[in-house]
């Protein structure tokens, strides 16, 4: 499929990005995620998992210590180390994590570990069940990131194997596992392995393509994400000299070629042996090194923000560049992006995080700093919705809201999206002032609540089913 992006660089805001500092004290700061509560876990570089609790406090022992089995990394700068996180959709229950780190001879790891079993805040560093390993030619292009999709399954990004221009033409190879993106199935392992692949792999009838694949053509894929309103799979993918892209498809697309070696961005590299453009996936958006004036070298993906704090960011996809230290947003305009950028100096920007509510969290690996983003032009009012009672919470088949009789306090709808945040329930009360919701469709977890009034203020609560 080809997609050729039209991207119109701006710095006429219509909002007012602003840093909010959250979390100090970290080292090596290179992910950022939650595990369906309202704390947020941080990757460091070097083997260790951090967490920072609601109000940025850091807690003094790490969550996770796997030092010892992480190479040591050259400092700012190394692709290497502890790099990935991801919780199993059913974490609250099972307790079950998965890393991706590289290992003291270089090579990648997918390992899943288990939450200790008397102290939630902490993991059992004994736990490790190693689900896959992966060859790395080269200390550099190891990608690392990973996510569960809305399906369940697990995503993990892989790097071309690096050097420079990826001179295996790996990329392009359905036979080699590097410079691909991969979907596995963690909770039915076959055929002797740790894992199993998912029926709707796109290449599994393909006798000369690795089963684990669902999209090639990447070169370094710096972070992906599941926009958590329509479930569309964003990935950035770090140019080789000249052009940063993002790529965006919608979440039942599989199989996509996104290019790599053959171009870079919309640009032709290295076309020998390729296949026609017309079969693969270009960018929604790209940048060169000197866009601006400030030189970039390397993107960071981010997330599309579907938070309720700020009306203004709502839909915008927001991203970083690691050497410019700017925090780039594309805007929507028809069938193309606006793309903006703001710098933020001192920092070295490696990895977005976005928190049970969809508000989004940036980490600089220089600083050692969390932020979080926001608008200071605009912040939600939640006064008029500091009345509405929820009851009982923890709840079993019913679920009562009470918003109060008056006109300002009613509620338009009321929405209930589960812990991966695909909206499950959806309800627009007849009585505005009282309502009472079956839930008893639901499966036991945590949940999401997210109430909209008729004057347009917007709040979100969390809620557990028994």
């Amino acid at each position: 499929m080809l997609l050729l992006c039209i991207t119109v660089y701006t710095h006429n805001y219509a909002q007012d990005l602003e840093l909010q500092l959250f979390a100090t004290g970290l080292d090596q700061p290179v992910n950022i995620k939650h595990a369906g509560d309202n704390r947020l876990f941080v990757v460091e570089q070097d083997g260790r998992i951090r967490i920072v609790a609601a109000d940025g406090t850091l807690q003094t022992e790490p969550f996770l210590d796997i030092d010892a089995r992480v190479i040591n990394i050259g400092g700012i700068g190394d692709e290497r180390g502890l790099l990935g996180l991801a919780f199993h959709p059913s974490y609250i229950t099972n307790g079950f994590f998965y890393v991706n780190y590289i290992n003291n001879s270089g090579n990648t790891v997918i390992s899943r570990f288990s939450r200790d079993a008397v102290n939630f805040s902490l993991a059992d560093p004994n736990s490790e069940l190693i689900i896959m390993t992966i060859v790395q030619p080269a200390g550099n292009h190891n990608g690392g990131d990973m996510a569960f999709g809305p399906d369940g399954f697990l995503y993990i990004a892989v790097g071309d194997g690096g050097f420079g221009g990826d001179p295996d033409d790996r990329s392009q190879d359905l036979g080699d596992i590097l410079g691909k993106m991969l979907r596995i199935d963690v909770d039915n392992p076959s055929n002797g392995n740790n894992y199993g692949i998912p029926a709707g792999n796109p290449f599994v009838s393909n006798a000369g393509a690795l089963d684990e694949i669902w999209a090639y053509g990447l070169r370094n894929p710096w972070k992906f994400s599941f926009d958590r309103l329509n479930n569309d799979l964003w990935i950035a993918d770090v140019g080789q000299g000249q052009k940063e892209e993002m790529n965006m498809v919608p979440f039942n697309e599989s199989g996509q070629n996104y290019g790599w070696r053959c171009y870079e961005g919309n640009s032709a590299f290295n076309t020998v042996g390729c296949p026609s453009a017309a079969t693969m996936t270009f960018p929604v958006a790209e940048y060169d090194h000197f866009t601006d004036g400030l030189f970039k070298c390397s993107i960071t993906g981010g997330y599309r923000y579907r938070g309720s704090d700020y009306s203004n960011f709502q839909g915008l996809y927001f991203f970083a560049d690691y050497c410019s230290d700017e925090i780039g947003y594309l805007t929507p305009n028809g069938s193309s992006w606006d793309i903006t950028f703001e710098q933020f100096a001192g920092n070295g920007w490696t990895a977005f995080g976005e928190d049970l509510f969809g508000e989004l969290y940036i980490a600089g690996i220089t600083s050692g700093d969390i932020f979080k983003l926001i608008d200071a032009s605009l912040s939600v009012d939640e006064v008029s919705l500091s009345n509405v009672s929820i009851f009982p919470n923890p709840a079993t088949f019913e679920l009562n809201i009470n918003s109060g009789t008056n006109d300002i306090l009613s509620l338009k709808n009321i929405s209930i999206y589960n812990t991966l945040g695909k909206r499950v329930k959806t309800i627009t009360p007849e009585n505005p002032g009282n309502l009472t919701i079956d839930i008893s469709d639901l499966a036991s977890g945590l949940y999401i609540l997210e109430l909209n009034s008729n004057s347009g203020e917007q709040q979100t609560r969390k809620l557990v089913i028994n």
